[in-house]
C-alpha cells in the first residue's frame, strides 16, 4: 500500500450528529432494549465507541443487517461474540418480509426480567426498545420492516433520518428510530475507510476518490480475489476499468474520477457478490 492513500484524512460529524448522541443519552434512561445495528458488510468498523459508552449496561440485540449483501460464514463467525449475558444477536436483511418476528422475540427474551416482574403483577408492561447504529446501515428500513408500513423516511445515503420518532411496532413494544451517528474524530483510518465505502460517510468530503477506490480495490483483492476477477477481468486496475468502460477525458487521459464512483457503485449494489471487509 502506498503511503499517498493514506494521506487523505476522513472526518465526518456534522453539528445533528452531536445533537443526537446527546439526546440518544437522555433516552436511554427510559429505554429497556438497545437495537445495535450494524452494517454486515463492515460489521466491526459499524461499532461507534461513542454508542458504546451511553449504552453502558443495557441488554442489546446486535442486528448484523444487510447480511445478503455479506459474506455469511465471515460475519457468523464474528457474530458469536456479541452473544452472552445482556445480549444476543440476529443476521438480517431488513428490505424482506419476515424478519420483524425474530426481532421482536429477541427484544421481549432480553427483556424478559421486567416481563415477569410486572407479569406477576398481573400487568403486561410496554417494552421500549431504541435503534441506534452509524448512517446507511438500514436501521429506518429496519423500522418500517418492524411497523409493518413505511412510518421512517429511508435512502440509500447517509443522513437521511434527522429527528428520534418513536412508534409502536405491536406485541407491547415502543421502538425509537434516531438518526445515524458517527463519532467526534474518526482517528482510525482504516475504519473511517470502511465507513466510506459502504456509505455511512458523505462521499462529498473526499478530495481524491479515485486513491480511496484503488484502496476498496486492493483490499477486496487481498480478501475476495476471484469476485474482483469476476466483476473486472484478471486485470483489474483503474486504468483498465476505465478504459473498458469508455471512461475517458482524452486520447490519453483516464476520467478517474467516473472510474471511482463506478468502483463504489459496484460495493454499494453488491456486484462483487457477497463480500465482508472486517
Amino acid at each position: 500500500m502506498s503511503e499517498e492513500l493514506t494521506n487523505q484524512k476522513i472526518n465526518w460529524f456534522p453539528g445533528h450528529m452531536s445533537k443526537t448522541l446527546k439526546e440518544i443519552k437522555k433516552l436511554l434512561s427510559n429505554v429497556d432494549v438497545v437495537c445495535y445495528v450494524l452494517d454486515s458488510r463492515a460489521p466491526i468498523s459499524s461499532i461507534n465507541p461513542s454508542l458504546n459508552k451511553l449504552v453502558n449496561d443495557k441488554p442489546i440485540l446486535y442486528i448484523f443487517n444487510k447480511i445478503d449483501m455479506a459474506d455469511e460464514k465471515r460475519v457468523k463467525e464474528l457474530a458469536k461474540d456479541y452473544k452472552g449475558d445482556k445480549k444476543d444477536y440476529v443476521l438480517l436483511n431488513s428490505t424482506l418480509s419476515g424478519g420483524s418476528k425474530i426481532i421482536k422475540q429477541k427484544i421481549n427474551n432480553l427483556a424478559k426480567d421486567k416481563i415477569e416482574k410486572f407479569n406477576k403483577k398481573g400487568i403486561r408492561t410496554i417494552i421500549r426498545a431504541i435503534v441506534i447504529g452509524v448512517p446507511n446501515s438500514g436501521k429506518s428500513t429496519l423500522v418500517n420492516n418492524l411497523c409493518g408500513k413505511a412510518k421512517a423516511i429511508t435512502g440509500n445515503r447517509p443522513g437521511v433520518t434527522k429527528q428520534t420518532q418513536w412508534l409502536n411496532i405491536g406485541d407491547n413494544i415502543e421502538l425509537c428510530d434516531t438518526p445515524g451517528t458517527l463519532y467526534p474524530n474518526l482517528e482510525n483510518q482504516d475504519i473511517a475507510e470502511k465507513l466510506l465505502f459502504i456509505g455511512s460517510v458523505k462521499d462529498e468530503i473526499i478530495i481524491d476518490n479515485y486513491l480511496l477506490a484503488q484502496k476498496l480495490l486492493q483490499l477486496l483483492k487481498e480478501k475476495y480475489p476471484q469476485n474482483v476477477k469476476n466483476r473486472y477481468g484478471d486485470d483489474a486496475t483503474l486504468d483498465s476499468i476505465a478504459k473498458k468502460r469508455g471512461f475517458i477525458l482524452s486520447k490519453d487521459e483516464f476520467d478517474y474520477e467516473r472510474t471511482a464512483n463506478a468502483i463504489f457503485d459496484d460495493f454499494r449494489k453488491g456486484r462483487f457478490g457477497r463480500v465482508t471487509l472486517d
